[in-house]
């Protein structure tokens, strides 16, 4: 028998790690709910959707800003030492998902703008300066313009989704997040998650049936992710069956079955395909599907960080 005796003290580490609070997990989903949209406003403009009079397309632009700034404020909230932040951008570190992610996030805001410029929403239209006005026209004039900033859309959207998963996975120190499922778990829920906002936003029947199926989908896939992630923690290594059990009987099982499974991916699947039958418009599935989104974050943050390779 090895008995072992510790005076450690790290109220950081000491029963589990929580270096992580709230912060993290909102930050996440923001960000995958801003890279969702991005690839959405990408695909619209690719087919020309964004020219329909009641397409949601205009809104996504000032909506992505907004969320993207408050989830880097929660990240910045959640920094040891703020005042060092721009060190992040004096260096780029290719083996850092951290460097990347940093840089992905600045790079993202001028695509964002970009399609601000392109057609802006109503409200905002009055307030955007002349030049800037002429700019947005020439864009949507240009075809090879037009399909350069879909690109740019779609490829940064995918790059900032899959990132947020990708951070989570490169901390080998939490078994839990030892899997390469994480980046495609985290962008498949993002695109969810935003196709249900837009389903939200949408006026045109049209757009709101093909915001539907795509949503559909996306919660399919992410369903599908979820049962390869966890099949393939519970057939690893026994620290990584034991950081699947937290999820699987442990303290995070009602969590992650009743709000991520039960009510983010299931209930919506059933529900939305019934009322659009009877022709009911109703929210709901749409609004469990972005609560679904976030509750995966804080459930895989937090059970994350209680998950552990040594027993002590």
């Amino acid at each position: 028998m090895i008995e072992l005796t510790t005076t450690r003290a790290n109220h950081l580490v000491d029963p589990t790690v929580h270096v992580w609070a709230w912060q993290i997990p909102i930050y996440l989903f923001l960000g995958g709910l801003v890279a969702g949209l991005m690839v959405l406003a990408g695909w619209m403009l690719w087919t020309e959707r964004h020219r329909r009079t009641e397409s949601a397309f205009p809104a996504f632009a000032p909506l992505a800003l907004a969320l993207l700034s408050a989830g880097m404020l929660a990240l910045f909230l959640d920094l040891e030492h703020k005042l060092f932040v721009w060190r992040l951008y004096t260096t780029f570190e290719p083996a850092s998902p951290m460097s990347w992610g940093a840089w992905i996030l600045l790079l993202v805001y001028p695509v964002l703008a970009l399609l601000l410029l392109l057609r802006p929403v109503g409200w905002l239209a009055p307030f955007v300066p002349k030049p800037l006005s002429r700019l947005g026209e020439s864009l949507d004039a240009s075809p090879r313009a037009r399909r350069a900033l879909a690109t740019a859309a779609i490829a940064g959207g995918v790059a900032l989704g899959i990132y947020t998963g990708i951070l989570l996975s490169s901390l080998g120190a939490r078994p839990l997040w030892a899997s390469g499922l994480l980046g495609p778990l985290f962008l498949t829920s993002g695109l969810s998650s935003a196709a249900a906002l837009a389903h939200l936003l949408a006026h045109d029947e049209e757009e709101q049936r093909l915001l539907g199926r795509a949503d559909a989908g996306f919660l399919g896939g992410e369903l599908a992710l979820l049962v390869l992630f966890l099949i393939g923690l519970t057939t690893a290594t026994r620290v990584h069956a034991a950081a699947a059990g937290l999820l699987l009987g442990g303290p995070y099982t009602a969590p992650f079955w009743v709000g991520v499974v039960g009510l983010g991916i299931v209930v919506p699947l059933v529900v939305a395909p019934i009322a659009q039958r009877r022709g009911i418009h109703t929210v709901l599935p749409s609004l469990f599907v972005l609560a679904g989104g976030l509750a995966l974050r804080f459930v895989m943050v937090f059970a994350g960080q209680a998950s552990h390779w040594s027993p002590f």
